[in-house]
């Protein structure tokens, strides 16, 4: 190998950023997603509501009618089951889950929970999670994988028997389906916040983030690289 060629994958290696393009696209498609899902999934619901309470207007809703949003949310299905394939394997075979979600120690999730809630959350290395980002992303990812099985279950609960009987029944599954979408409300609204109270964090999730050295060596040794301004 020449020494031309050593220098190229060297650089190569140096600029590549925090977030590669193709996790951006995943992240900015999930999130868009989400948002058609929960919307059109408010209007199914009102068609068929849980609570008697609780109907939403007609004003946050997609869909003209239950029909025509259930072919939004079936839309948004299948968009969000093939991308959180591709970024569950990208995440598991990369390395990048285990460098940035794990270890998840309790009381450091107490303590940047109060930092959070006091405003005064800093985030100075983006190449770093703070607890509560790793229990967030951890528990979304959870509840994502609840709602597609849950998802299936209403979807076709004869040909998918096994997966209702999960949630012991049909309704049990609508119940889980619909605490699932309040538990995915909730993320969003924290998630916004947390990026609110550090913007440069969604600066990151445009343009890529630090740029990493050393970036090789860490995903075989856990440590995270340091960043390049």
């Amino acid at each position: 190998m020449s020494m031309l060629q050593v220098q190229g994958e060297s650089q190569s290696v140096r600029r590549r950023r925090m977030h590669p393009l193709a996790l951006r696209i995943m992240h900015w498609t999930n999130a868009i997603v989400m948002v058609v899902m929960i919307m059109s999934g408010w209007k199914i619901y009102n068609d068929e509501v849980i609570f008697g309470f609780l109907h939403f207007p007609d004003s946050i809703v997609l869909g003209i009618w239950a029909q025509h949003a259930l072919q939004w949310h079936f839309l948004g299905m299948w968009i969000l089951v093939l991308n959180g394939i591709a970024y569950l394997t990208y995440g598991l075979f990369s390395g990048r889950f285990r460098r940035l979600l794990l270890p998840i120690r309790p009381r450091e999730v107490v303590q940047e929970m109060i930092a959070a809630l006091s405003f005064r959350l800093k985030h100075l290395d983006l190449t770093h999670y703070n607890a509560v980002q790793k229990l967030l992303y951890v528990g979304i990812i959870l509840v994502v994988i609840l709602q597609v099985v849950s998802g299936l279950a209403i979807w076709k609960p004869v040909q998918f028997s096994s997966l209702v009987s999960l949630f012991y029944n049909f309704q049990g599954a609508r119940l889980a389906h619909f605490l699932g979408m309040a538990a995915i409300v909730l993320f969003v609204l924290v998630h916004v916040t947390l990026a609110l109270l550090v913007p440069k964090t969604i600066l990151a999730m445009l343009t890529g983030g630090p740029r990493l050295d050393a970036a090789a060596g860490s995903d075989k040794s856990g440590t995270p690289p340091e960043p390049s301004h």
